[in-house]
C-alpha cells in the first residue's frame, strides 16, 4: 500500500477538463476518488488561497505518479504554469520517473526537447489512457506492467480456429482498439487493412486482435498466409509448403477451413462466389497475412473478394503495401518504448547476455532499430547464440551481416526491383537524414521537379517505406533503410550527397563566420546542414577547413558543443593526415576551447600541448604561440591552480599588446586575467582589469566581449554581495548578449540576474530567469553549471 495520499495526480488546463475527468472516473474505479488528485473530487484542496505554492508541494510530496495533460500554451496559464514549475523540477531530479507527459496536438513546453517522451492523446480514448497511465503506475513501483489492468479471462480466444499460437505480445492497445471497432458487428467495411514495413509486428497484432473479439461475434476464425520466408538469428528460411502463392490457392484453403473441399474444384470464374456463398452461414473471421508477396493481379481479386463479404463475415488483411481498400487502414509504427522494454525483458529470461545489458544498452538497441521488434529480435539473437558479445556489437554486425542472415535485406530487399528511378532518387535523398524533411528541399536533392517528387513520396508512404507527418508535407526514411540504401545503391546516394554537400557549404559561407546578423538563417536550416558534415569529413582537406572556420562562431554562440568538438577533432585528423599542421593547431585549440566551455581542465591542456606542438612543426608566428598559452592558462583555471593561469594570461597579455595596444585579443586576455584574479580573491585587481577590458571592447567595437565582459562585472558584484550593482549590470550584459546571440553568455547573466533579485527578497521575478539559465545549461550539458543554476531556481521555490 502506498504512503502517499494520492496514487495518481492531474495537472491540466480547463480546456481539457472533460477528457481528463473521463480518465479519472475510470482510476476511480480502480482505486477510489479520495487516491486521485482531480479538482472535482478534492474541492477542498483547490479552493485554498495559496493554492499556486501548496499545489507543486503536493506533486511533489504526496502523488506517487504525475500526470501532465499539456495542450497549447498550458504552462504560460496562471495555475498549470505553477504546476509546471514544480513537474519540471521533478524530472530534472531524480524523482522524474514519477512523471507521466502526456498531450494533446503535439504541443511543447519551455525546458523539454522535441524528443522527450510524451504519450499522444489526440486518437486515444480515455479508456486507453487509464490503461497507459496504470501500467506506467504498475512498472513505478516494480510490478508487472499489467497488474492494475490484467483480466482474469484467459489471452486465447474459445472461437474454433487455426490460429498460431503467439510467444508474447506487448503494446499496440490503441491499434487493437481500432481493430475491434473495424471488426464490430455495426461497423461499415470488411475489416480492417495493417500495413507498415516488414518486422513491424503486423502478424502479431492481427493474431492478437482475433484472440481478443467477444464470444459469440464469429463461429470460425480462419488464417491463411502468403509469407515464402521468416527470419530468425541464424537467418532466412523459406516455408516451403506452408505458402499460399496465389489468389485461387488462398479460395481453397478457406473452402478447406471450412469443410468443403469440393468447392476447390469448381470453376476458377466461379469459384469466387461459391466460397462466398458457404461463407454466408459462418459469420467468419478471416486473416489473410502477407499479402504483398501476391502478384498485383490477385491481391486485386482478392480485395474485389473481400467487398463482397456476406453480412456477419470480417477480415484483417496484413501486408507492406497500403491499398486502396474498403476497410480500416491502419498504418503500423514502431513499438513503443514501454511495450519494447517489456518485450526486451521476457526475451531476456532465456537470453544471459540481454538480462545483463543495461538499461542505456537496451536503449539504443530500441532507437538503433527504429522499434522494430524483428530487428531487435534478431540482435538479441546474435547475443544469445554468442555471435556477439554486447549490443553495441550486434547492433554493428546489423549493418554489415552477411547475406544469407541480413534482416536488413529480409525487410527491404524484395522491394529494391520495384522502385521506379523516382522513388530511388527520392530514397537515396532521405537517406542522408534522420528528421522529417519538406518536399520541396526532397525535390531539389533528388533533381525532380515538385510533382514527381510527390508522387514517388506518395508511393513510397503507401509501401511504408518512408514516413509522412499528418499534413503529407514533411517526410523520413523508416529507420535502417538508410543503411540499407547505401549497400544497395550507393551511386545514388553518392549523386544526391553531392548536391546537398553543396547546398550547405553555400549556405555556411553566406551566412557564418562573423556574420550575426545572419546566424538565425543557418539555424532554421540547421537541420538540412549538419547532415552534410560526414560529406565534408569524407571531402578535401581545404573544404572541410574552410567549413569549420566558417561555423566557429555560429556554433558557439547557438551552444552546439558537441558538433563543434567533433567537426574540430576530425578537421584535425584530416589536416594531420595531409600534413596541413597549421590547420592541425587552429582545429586543436577550438576544440580545447570547447573543453574549456564545458570546464574539462585536463582535455583543455591536453589540446593546448597538441596545438603548440602542430604549430612548432611549421615554425608558427606569435599569434599562434599566445593562443597556445592562453589555452594553458585556461587550464591551470580550471584546476584552480591560479598563479600558474595569472601567469599564463599576463604572458599573453603582453604578447598581445606587442601586436597592438588595444585590440580584440588584449580585452580577451584582460578579461581572462580578471576572471582569474577574482577566483583567487583578489577582486581589486580583478575589477581593475575587467573595467580595462571593457573599455577597450568597447572602442574597438568588439560586441560579444562588451556583452561577457559586463556580465562578469555583474558576477563580481554578486561575490561582493552589492544585489542593486548586480542587478543593474545583469540587466544590461543580458541585454547585450541576447543581442549577440551566444547561448552560454544569456544562461549565465539569467542566473546573476535570478540571485540578485532573489537576494532583494524578489523571487517571483526571479524565477523566469533561473529557470531559463537550467534550461539553456541542460541543453548545452555542463553540469557544473546545470548544478548551480538548479541551486538558484529551487532556492526561488523556497
Amino acid at each position: 500500500m502506498s504512503e502517499k495520499r494520492f496514487r495518481i495526480a492531474f495537472s491540466f488546463a480547463g480546456e481539457k477538463r472533460a477528457y481528463v475527468k473521463q480518465v479519472a472516473d475510470l482510476l476511480a474505479q480502480k482505486f477510489s476518488e479520495a487516491q486521485i488528485l482531480y479538482d472535482k473530487f478534492h474541492e477542498a484542496e483547490f479552493a485554498r488561497y495559496d493554492l499556486g505554492v501548496y499545489l507543486p508541494k503536493l506533486y511533489r510530496e504526496q502523488a506517487d505518479l504525475v500526470v501532465a495533460v499539456i495542450c497549447k500554451s498550458y504552462d504560460e496559464k496562471q495555475w498549470t504554469g505553477w504546476e509546471w514549475m514544480a513537474i519540471y523540477s521533478q524530472l530534472t531530479k531524480r524523482e522524474g520517473q514519477n512523471i507521466m507527459l502526456a498531450r494533446f496536438d503535439y504541443a511543447h513546453v519551455d525546458g523539454l526537447f522535441d524528443a522527450a517522451a510524451f504519450v499522444e492523446l489526440d486518437q486515444k480514448t480515455p479508456e486507453q489512457a487509464a490503461m497507459l497511465i496504470l501500467e506506467r503506475l504498475a512498472l513505478n513501483e516494480g510490478r508487472a506492467k499489467d497488474h492494475y489492468t490484467k483480466s482474469d479471462k484467459p489471452p486465447n480466444t474459445t472461437i474454433p480456429n487455426n490460429l498460431p499460437q503467439l510467444q508474447y505480445f506487448f503494446g499496440r492497445e490503441a491499434d487493437l482498439q481500432k481493430i475491434a471497432n473495424a471488426l464490430a458487428e455495426d461497423a461499415r467495411g470488411w475489416g480492417a487493412l495493417i500495413d507498415g514495413p516488414g518486422g513491424i509486428g503486423k502478424t502479431t497484432l492481427a493474431i492478437r486482435a482475433a484472440e481478443l473479439v467477444p464470444p459469440g461475434r464469429f463461429r470460425r476464425i480462419i488464417f491463411l498466409s502468403a509469407k515464402e520466408r521468416e527470419l530468425s538469428a541464424d537467418g532466412q528460411r523459406p516455408l516451403g509448403n506452408f505458402v499460399l502463392p496465389g489468389y485461387l490457392e488462398m479460395l481453397n484453403a478457406i473452402a478447406r477451413e471450412l469443410e468443403q473441399p469440393e468447392l476447390a474444384k469448381s470453376v476458377e470464374s466461379e469459384r469466387a462466389d461459391a466460397v462466398l456463398r458457404a461463407l454466408r452461414d459462418e459469420n467468419a473471421l478471416l486473416l489473410l497475412d502477407n499479402l504483398e508477396t501476391l502478384p498485383a493481379s490477385d491481391r486485386d481479386q482478392l480485395f474485389a473478394f473481400l467487398n463482397r463479404l456476406p453480412r456477419g463475415c470480417s477480415a484483417l488483411v496484413t501486408s507492406r503495401r497500403r491499398a486502396d481498400a474498403s476497410a480500416v487502414n491502419l498504418r503500423l509504427d514502431k513499438l513503443e518504448w514501454i511495450a519494447a522494454h517489456d518485450l526486451m525483458n521476457e526475451i531476456a529470461q532465456h537470453n544471459d547476455r540481454l538480462l545483463q545489458a543495461s538499461a542505456t544498452e537496451r536503449r539504443a538497441l530500441y532507437d538503433e532499430t527504429g522499434g522494430n521488434p524483428l530487428l531487435m529480435r534478431w540482435v538479441a539473437g546474435q547475443l544469445g547464440a554468442g555471435r556477439c558479445r554486447t549490443i553495441v556489437s550486434a547492433l554493428d554486425f546489423l549493418r554489415s551481416a552477411p547475406p544469407g542472415n541480413n534482416p536488413l535485406e529480409f525487410i527491404f530487399g524484395d522491394l529494391l526491383d520495384v522502385f521506379t528511378d523516382n522513388e530511388t532518387k527520392v530514397l537515396a535523398a532521405l537517406a542522408h537524414f534522420t528528421t522529417p524533411m519538406e518536399t520541396k528541399f526532397i525535390a531539389e536533392l533528388a533533381a525532380l521537379n515538385q510533382a514527381a517528387a510527390e508522387g514517388a513520396l506518395s508511393d513510397l508512404s503507401s509501401r511504408a517505406l518512408v514516413l509522412p507527418d499528418l499534413e503529407e508535407r514533411r517526410f523520413v526514411l523508416v529507420p535502417m533503410v538508410a543503411d540499407f540504401l547505401r549497400r544497395a545503391r550507393p551511386e545514388a546516394v553518392a549523386e544526391t550527397g553531392n548536391r546537398l554537400e553543396q547546398y550547405a557549404y553555400t549556405l555556411i559561407l553566406e551566412n557564418g563566420e562573423d556574420k550575426y546578423e545572419r546566424f538565425p538563417t543557418l539555424d532554421a536550416a540547421w537541420p538540412k546542414v549538419a547532415p552534410a558534415f560526414p560529406l565534408f569529413v569524407a571531402g578535401s582537406n581545404e573544404r572541410l577547413q574552410t567549413v569549420c572556420y566558417a561555423l566557429g562562431a555560429f556554433l558557439d554562440f547557438t551552444g552546439r558543443w558537441d558538433e563543434w568538438l567533433s567537426l574540430c577533432q576530425q578537421a584535425e585528423a584530416k589536416a594531420v593526415a595531409v600534413g596541413d599542421y597549421d590547420k592541425a593547431g587552429r582545429q586543436a585549440s577550438m576544440a580545447g576551447w570547447v573543453h574549456y566551455l564545458r570546464q574539462q581542465e585536463a582535455a583543455v591542456l591536453a589540446c593546448a600541448d597538441r596545438a603548440a606542438t602542430h604549430w612548432q612543426s611549421v615554425q608558427a608566428g606569435t599569434r599562434e604561440h599566445t593562443i597556445a598559452i592562453v589555452l594553458r592558462g585556461h587550464g591551470h583555471r580550471l584546476k584552480k591552480d591560479y598563479p600558474a593561469a595569472i601567469a599564463a594570461y599576463r604572458e599573453s597579455l603582453a604578447l598581445w599588446r606587442s601586436l597592438s595596444a588595444e585590440n580584440q585579443n588584449v580585452a580577451i586576455a584582460l578579461n581572462a586575467l580578471a576572471n582569474a584574479e577574482r577566483e583567487s580573491g583578489d577582486l581589486a585587481a580583478s575589477e581593475r582589469d575587467f573595467r580595462e577590458a571593457l573599455r577597450i571592447a568597447r572602442a574597438v567595437g568588439y560586441a560579444e566581449g562588451e556583452a561577457y565582459i559586463t556580465g562578469n562585472l555583474a558576477l563580481l558584484a554578486i561575490d561582493r554581495e552589492d544585489w542593486l550593482e548586480a542587478k543593474a549590470l545583469a540587466r544590461e550584459a543580458l541585454l547585450l548578449s541576447e543581442k549577440v546571440g551566444r547561448q552560454e553568455l544569456i544562461a549565465h547573466d539569467c542566473r546573476y540576474l535570478a540571485e540578485a533579485l532573489m537576494r532583494q527578497g524578489e523571487s517571483a521575478e526571479a524565477r523566469p530567469y533561473a529557470l531559463r539559465a537550467v534550461e539553456i545549461f541542460t541543453r548545452l550539458g555542463v553540469v557544473s553549471d546545470i548544478k548551480v543554476a538548479r541551486a538558484t531556481l529551487d532556492e526561488c521555490d523556497a
